[in-house]
C-alpha cells in the first residue's frame, strides 16, 4: 500500500519532483566540486606558490651562527671557511618527505674581474642539473625552475646538458647595460685562483640585486675560487602543510615534544619537520624556512579552503531553501487527499514517512546526477584553475550523501508541519 502511495505521487506530480531533484542536483553538484577541489586544492595551490621561488634555506651552520651574532649574511662563504658538500645534495630526496621537495638548488659566490677591470660578484648554481639520486630515481633540478619568473630578454637560460655549459655565463640586464654586454659575446672572467674565458648565453632580468650580478654554472664558479665539491647555500621548494601549535611547538625544539606529538610532527609535512629531516641528511647545516614564503603560503591556502566551504554553505542552504517551497507546495496540492488518508485512520507518522520516502528517492536520483555533474564541475576547475585535473576523493561520497540528505529532510520540515496540521475535516469540507 505504501509503494503504491509513493509511486503514485512521483509519477502525478512528476513535474514537481523533477524540479526537486534538479534543486537537489545543484546543491550536489557544488558541494561534490568544492569539497573534491578543497581536498585536492593543498597540493596544487603549493604547486603554482612554489613557481614564485624557494620556502627553505640550507646554510653550514658556522655561516648561520654567524649570521645570527653579527646580523651579517655572508656572501658565498665570504665571511667564513665552512661550506656545505654538493655531493650531499642527493640525500635531500632520500628523507621521509622527499616526493614534498619539488625543486632545489646550490648557490656558492666568488667575486670576478671583468676585462675592464670591474668587479662583479658571480653566482655558481645549477640551472637544469641532471641528478642521479641513491633511491635509484633521476632528476632535472636548477635555477630555470626555481627562478622561473626571471624574464630572459636575449638568448636563452643556459643549458647544462651540453658540453658548452661549464664555459657559458647568465647576466643581468643592469651589469650587461652597464658593460655592454650582449647574448654570444666572449669575455674572460678572473676569480681568485683561475680566469676563464666565457661566453653569454643570456641576458635575464630578475628585478633586483641580481640585475647587477653573473650567474654561472657551480663547476666553473668552484673552479674560479678554487672550491671544488663546495656550495654556501641551497634553496628548498617544498609542499608543505601550514602551521598550527604543534609545528611552532616543534620548530622551538622538537626535544621538548612527547613521544606521540613527535611522531605526529615528523611524520606531517610542517616545513619545520622538513627542515629537520634536511639536517638530518646534510652535514654540518641548519635548514630554516623562508617565513615570508611559508606563512603566505599557509594564509593563501587557508582563505582559499574557507571560501570553498562557504561555497558549499550557501550552496546547500539555497537548496534547502528550494526544496522547501517545491515540497510545500506539492503537499498543498495533496492537502485533499492528505486529509482523506487522515480521516479513514491514516496515522500522522505513516503519512509522514510516505512524504520522506518520496523525498528521499527523489533525492537519491537528483544527488547521483549532481555527484557526477560535481565532479565534472570540480575537473573544469582543475583544468582552468591549476592546468591539472582533480583527483576523484571517494571519502567525498559518504559527505554529499549525509549533507544531501540532511539538507533534503531539513527542506522537507515545514511541509511535514504542516501534514500534522492540517485537519481532514477542514480539508475535506473546503475550509483549508
Amino acid at each position: 500500500m505504501l509503494f503504491r502511495m509513493i509511486r503514485g505521487a512521483l509519477f502525478r506530480q512528476k513535474g514537481k519532483m523533477l524540479l526537486i531533484a534538479f534543486t537537489i542536483a545543484l546543491g550536489a553538484s557544488l558541494a561534490t566540486g568544492m569539497l573534491n577541489v578543497m581536498l585536492d586544492v593543498g597540493d596544487k595551490v603549493n604547486q603554482e606558490l612554489k613557481t614564485y621561488g624557494a620556502n627553505i634555506t640550507v646554510k653550514p651552520k658556522a655561516s648561520s651562527l654567524l649570521s645570527d651574532i653579527y646580523n651579517v649574511e655572508g656572501e658565498g662563504g665570504e665571511l667564513s671557511t665552512a661550506y656545505l658538500r654538493e655531493d650531499e645534495l642527493g640525500k635531500l630526496k632520500t628523507i621521509f618527505w622527499a616526493f614534498n621537495i619539488v625543486d632545489f638548488a646550490p648557490f656558492l659566490n666568488t667575486q670576478a674581474a671583468l676585462p675592464a677591470g670591474e668587479e662583479v660578484t658571480v653566482v655558481g648554481t645549477w640551472f637544469n642539473h641532471h641528478l642521479d639520486l641513491p633511491t635509484g630515481e633521476s632528476l632535472d633540478a636548477g635555477v630555470a625552475s626555481l627562478r622561473s619568473w626571471w624574464d630572459i630578454l636575449e638568448g636563452q637560460w643556459l643549458d647544462e646538458q651540453t658540453d658548452l655549459a661549464a664555459r657559458e655565463i647568465m647576466v643581468g640586464t643592469a651589469l650587461a647595460q652597464r658593460a655592454n654586454l650582449h647574448a654570444g659575446d666572449t669575455l674572460v672572467l678572473t676569480g681568485p685562483a683561475a680566469a676563464r674565458e666565457v661566453t653569454v648565453a643570456g641576458i635575464y632580468d630578475a628585478g633586483g640585486d641580481a640585475d647587477d650580478q653573473i650567474y654561472a654554472s657551480l663547476d666553473l664558479v668552484q673552479l674560479l675560487s678554487d672550491r671544488e665539491n663546495k656550495v654556501s647555500t641551497i634553496e628548498v621548494s617544498a609542499l608543505t602543510t601550514p602551521d598550527n601549535d604543534l609545528a611552532r611547538r616543534a620548530a622551538r625544539n622538537p626535544a621538548l615534544l612527547s613521544a606521540s606529538d613527535y611522531e605526529t610532527w615528523y611524520c606531517t609535512a610542517y616545513v619545520s619537520a622538513v627542515c629537520y629531516q634536511i639536517q638530518e641528511v646534510i652535514t654540518g647545516s641548519v635548514a630554516s624556512a623562508v617565513r615570508q614564503v611559508a606563512e603566505s603560503e599557509g594564509a593563501i591556502l587557508d582563505k582559499t579552503q574557507l571560501l570553498m566551504i562557504l561555497i558549499t554553505a550557501l550552496s546547500l542552504v539555497g537548496s534547502a531553501l528550494g526544496i522547501s517551497n517545491l515540497v510545500t507546495a506539492s503537499v498543498m496540492e495533496r492537502a485533499q487527499e492528505i486529509g482523506l488518508l487522515k480521516a479513514i485512520g491514516a496515522h500522522d507518522r505513516a503519512i509522514t514517512g510516505a512524504v520522506i520516502a518520496e523525498i528521499l528517492i527523489t533525492a537519491l536520483v537528483g544527488g547521483v546526477a549532481g555527484y557526477f555533474l560535481g565532479f565534472g564541475f570540480a575537473q573544469l576547475i582543475g583544468r582552468s584553475v591549476f592546468g591539472s585535473a582533480v583527483e576523484m576523493k571517494v571519502m567525498v561520497i559518504p559527505i554529499v550523501a549525509v549533507l544531501i540528505s540532511l539538507v533534503t529532510i531539513a527542506g522537507s520540515m515545514p511541509a511535514i508541519r504542516m501534514v500534522l496540521r492540517l485537519r481532514p475535516a477542514e480539508v475535506l469540507h473546503g475550509g483549508h
